[in-house]
């Protein structure tokens, strides 16, 4: 009688092995993926007529849909300074915070400072000073013995304002008159006369200096100039970049055109407690929300999954991480 041949037991376990893996393929499709997160998380943002706000709103829409099983609550701030700190404090799961003032809460050795992580950089914020068009301050140096808005306490504007007019050859305390208010304050303050320039940092274009361009007669003084003189005058300094504020960010502007400035870009930051899935599932939701939060918010057009890892001076969050792994060509 002819024997039968027996197949080798290693063929046999390929093809076993073979088989779980391609059932393994078929049952996403057919069963969907991991469920969202649930549970509930808070966002710091920023002032009402700031652009932290506005985008923290509709991220809030975008991550609704996503994860329909989180429940978001957006806490307005007076910007970076207290986002940070809300994160630190566990008043805040995610925050807004511009990467130079990350950069001094880490240099000023601040309990929790090595629990900040990253999902995401977001846009740059412009740094803008704004001036009454018949102003004579044609340069920062020129603000001396003046009132300058430089953004509240808790502020990201206030550390940047210090820091130019630092590399201007003035101190923020001594030689101007500073009025410590927000953007949702300066720009009646200047409209009013009470101010003759402030200072802020924001996204383009920020609403509250767009209807100031609207009501009245306003001029942006260029602070390119600066840059060398910033050069290592601190730890957050490095963060800073010439960047050319586009004449069409502010068309009310009488003779728009291209101004030299100053950027420095904006994380979205949260810290190691926060779980893996929920940073994974907040990170994604930030890009598959450029398009519809860039509709509302024009900065966020810039949100880019290929740029999105560049966080420094913070590390990714390994969830975040985890995200940018999966969508990776």
């Amino acid at each position: 009688m002819r024997s039968l041949r027996r197949r080798p037991v290693p063929v046999l376990l390929g093809v076993a092995v073979a088989l779980v893996v391609l059932a393994g393929l078929l049952w996403r499709p057919l069963f969907g993926s991991a469920p969202s997160p649930g549970g509930s998380l808070t966002v710091s943002t920023g002032v009402s007529s700031g652009v932290y706000s506005r985008y923290g709103e509709l991220l809030r829409g975008q991550l609704a849909g996503d994860a329909p099983d989180l429940d978001i609550t957006l806490k307005p701030s007076e910007g970076s300074v207290q986002n940070i700190e809300r994160l630190v404090a566990g008043d805040a799961d995610f925050a807004i915070a511009t990467a130079d003032a990350i950069a001094a809460y880490q240099a000023s050795g601040a309990e929790g400072a090595d629990r900040l992580r990253a999902c995401a950089r977001l846009y740059d914020d412009y740094i803008q000073l704004v001036v009454p068009a018949d102003s004579p301050v044609r340069s920062t140096a020129d603000l001396a013995g003046l009132r300058v808005g430089v953004g509240q306490d808790q502020s990201g504007v206030q550390p940047a304002a210090r820091q130019l007019l630092a590399a201007a050859g003035l101190d923020l305390e001594r030689d101007v008159t500073a009025v410590r208010q927000g953007i949702d304050a300066m720009p009646r303050m200047l409209e009013a006369g009470r101010l003759d320039a402030f200072f802020w940092s924001g996204g383009l274009p920020t609403t509250a200096v767009e209807r100031l361009a609207a009501n009245t007669d306003i001029r942006l003084v260029p602070l390119e100039d600066l840059l060398p003189a910033l050069t290592g005058l601190s730890p957050e300094s490095a963060f800073y970049r010439a960047a050319g504020l586009p004449p069409d960010a502010y068309p009310d502007i009488p003779g728009s055109q291209v101004v030299d400035t100053l950027a420095v870009a904006n994380l979205l930051v949260t810290t190691d407690a926060v779980d893996d899935a929920l940073a994974e599932q907040v990170t994604r939701s930030v890009i598959n929300g450029r398009d519809r939060i860039g509709q509302e918010v024009h900065a966020a057009q810039r949100v880019d999954r290929r740029t999105a890892i560049y966080t420094q001076p913070l590390e990714l969050h390994p969830g975040a991480r985890e995200y940018y792994r999966s969508v990776k060509p």
